[in-house]
């Protein structure tokens, strides 16, 4: 019996990943919606609160508030961002010593803030929590049915990037993201050390910059200053890890694409013309990326790369557009994601080899914003 690609992605049957990014990036519309199911994982065992953190461990209830925590009861709402918000990510924290809760593994539940203990570690645990992340696919499938499966990754790398921005403002020791993408089940982890030892990065967010992060509403209009501009390309390439370009398309009065240079420092033009209404219509259609003041790009992964690839790369793509994210932010830019396309070779586009430069995730960027437009 032949199985439908929703049955892979409600984890009844390993999923071919190659196959459903290949459906995920052709042009057909997805399905009915279906139910989304529970918000949150079905953990075994009671709940247990996340208790206050001593003096030298890592603070898991001010870590998770600033990373995963949802502010809403329905759960729409949480410092990472996710397509539909549908937050399909869920979180099984392994705790050694040094961690405000007791040596063990948890899963984490971000509607009530408590955890449910799972069972315990192995011996030679490292001190401190490593988060592993996984999905529940039928969240995200209920809305974008034959899609799914890059927002899924996307999600997942936001999630990740979340977790290591909050150990950073909050002066834990420094994390340590895993995005190989050599696993299906977890996905990533984020293994955050006790505090002490190293200072924090001169560039660590403030926990009040974490606190103010908004996927902000389209449309977003007004060019980006340039120094605005090369700071978010910058923040998008370090974070990337090299395993994709990154680019951002522009408008008048020299629409076109510009890219990083080999430093970082400054940007240079490797296309010319007007890339944001092409953009739209990729981007499933949605119109006012067209008007956009810029769209950051990370582009790659051909059409043969395998699973491994492919997670990494996704994994990586949402870790990264999380962090320029917030170099938008600090830079007075408004800022949204966007994570579904279809037919986006943009290699193709630019008249090179099809099927070898795909565009996987962006970040739409503008001066205002749609509460912004509305009140003048």
């Amino acid at each position: 019996m032949e199985h439908t690609f929703e049955e892979h992605a409600h984890g009844d049957h390993p999923v071919d990943l190659a196959a459903a990014l290949a459906l995920a990036r052709s042009p057909g519309p997805p399905g009915p919606a279906a139910p989304a199911g529970p918000a949150v994982r079905a953990w075994p065992g009671p709940s247990l609160p996340v208790p206050d953190a001593a003096p030298g461990e890592v603070d898991l209830d001010a870590v998770l508030r600033l990373s995963l925590m949802a502010s809403d009861g329905s759960g729409r709402l949480r410092p990472a961002p996710s397509a539909g918000a549908l937050h399909p990510v869920d979180a099984e924290l392994a705790v050694g010593t040094g961690c405000s809760l007791p040596p063990g593994r948890y899963g984490y539940d971000p509607l009530r803030h408590r955890v449910h203990r799972l069972g315990r570690l192995p011996g030679g645990t490292r001190p401190g929590v490593t988060a592993h992340l996984s999905v529940t696919a039928r969240r995200t499938v209920s809305h974008y049915g034959h899609r799914a499966w890059p927002l899924l990754l996307l999600d997942t790398g936001h999630a990740a990037a979340a977790l290591f921005l909050a150990a950073r403002a909050l002066g834990m020791g420094e994390p340590e993201a895993r995005l190989d993408g050599l696993a299906g089940n977890p996905l990533a982890a984020v293994r955050i050390p006790p505090p002490g030892g190293t200072p924090p990065p001169r560039d660590a967010p403030a926990t009040a910059e974490l606190r103010a992060r908004r996927s902000a509403p389209p449309p977003l209009t007004g060019a980006p200053p340039p120094k605005a501009l090369r700071a978010v390309l910058a923040a998008a390439a370090r974070a990337g890890g090299g395993e994709l370009r990154w680019c951002a398309a522009v408008g008048s009065p020299d629409p076109g694409l510009v890219e990083p240079d080999a430093d970082g420092t400054e940007v240079r033009r490797y296309a010319a013309g007007e890339a944001r209404p092409t953009l739209a219509a990729w981007a499933a259609g949605q119109a006012w990326i067209a008007g956009a003041g810029a769209v950051l790009l990370a582009h790659g992964c051909p059409a043969d790369a395998d699973a491994p690839h492919i997670r990494r790369t996704h994994l990586r793509a949402g870790f990264a557009v999380h962090l320029a994210q917030l170099a938008a932010l600090r830079h007075g830019l408004a800022a949204r994601p966007v994570g579904s396309w279809q037919q986006a070779d943009l290699g193709a586009a630019l008249g090179g080899t099809p099927g070898r430069d795909w565009i996987v995730h962006a970040l739409a960027l503008g001066t205002r914003h749609a509460d912004e437009e509305n009140t003048t």
